[in-house]
């Protein structure tokens, strides 16, 4: 699937004006159509207004931060949503994934890296639109474990109830990985490697925050968990039984 640069509206959130300057004029020079603001008072009515599909958003924002607002913005629209984060943040970023955000950046960052990174992150959101256009002919689609349904093209699970959520990147991709081998202990390193697709730190507990989003997601009791199970010492293993 193609998608202009024209057709995505993206909004820059950096208090910064040299930063966001930078920013703006990087992506209007790609073709992005590119709003900005240096505060982050009432996002979601504009988020929805003006039709945006992607937030760059500074985490280290006055007043309200950054965490607040990706809470915000993940209560009321599925936007795309890129952290930007300073080198001593590594708290905050997990907090910023638990809370709803799909990817962050680190400052000081490649302003190519950032635009890659964009570009995916709306290619998934455009696709998941168009899938939605398209579901009810389609009938069940992806994988399919205990009543529950997780559709890849949308980053969608769906409950046995017939409740819907767009689950963020790194959500998608641990459950994903997990189904992609059940009954198989998986080490915290190989699950790093598939949920990120960047360097990462040793003492990085990101994939431990995932797995107890999905677990709470899931139903899933942390203290007697019967979908996602963990070995301790080795990793964690995907125990349900995956339909056909």
């Amino acid at each position: 699937m193609n998608i202009a640069p024209s057709h995505a509206h993206i909004l820059i959130v950096e208090d910064d004006i040299a930063s966001r300057s930078l920013l703006v004029s990087y992506f209007e020079n790609e073709g992005y159509r590119v709003s900005e603001s240096d505060q982050a008072d009432d996002l979601c009515e504009r988020v929805v207004q003006e039709q945006i599909d992607l937030v760059l958003l500074d985490i280290s924002l006055p007043g309200k931060d950054g965490l607040t607002v990706t809470r915000e913005l993940r209560a009321c629209s599925a936007v795309g949503i890129i952290l930007v984060t300073s080198k001593g943040d590594e708290i905050d970023r997990i907090v910023g994934l638990e809370l709803g955000a799909d990817d962050y950046v680190t400052k000081p960052f490649n302003p190519r890296e950032l635009l890659v990174r964009a570009k995916n992150l709306l290619w998934r959101i455009f696709s998941a639109r168009s899938s939605n256009g398209t579901s009810d002919r389609r009938g069940p689609v992806g994988y399919q474990f205990e009543g529950w349904v997780l559709d890849p093209h949308k980053r969608q699970l769906t409950s046995p109830e017939g409740d819907h959520e767009r689950l963020p990147e790194g959500e998608f991709k641990l459950l994903q990985t997990l189904i992609n081998h059940p009954g198989q202990v998986l080490s915290r390193d190989q699950l790093m490697d598939a949920i990120h697709d960047r360097e990462w730190t040793p003492n990085d507990r990101s994939v431990d925050v995932l797995i107890g989003r999905l677990r709470r997601k899931l139903g899933d009791n942390p203290s007697n968990p019967q979908l996602i199970l963990t070995a301790h010492g080795a990793g964690y293993m995907f125990a349900g039984d995956i339909s056909p």
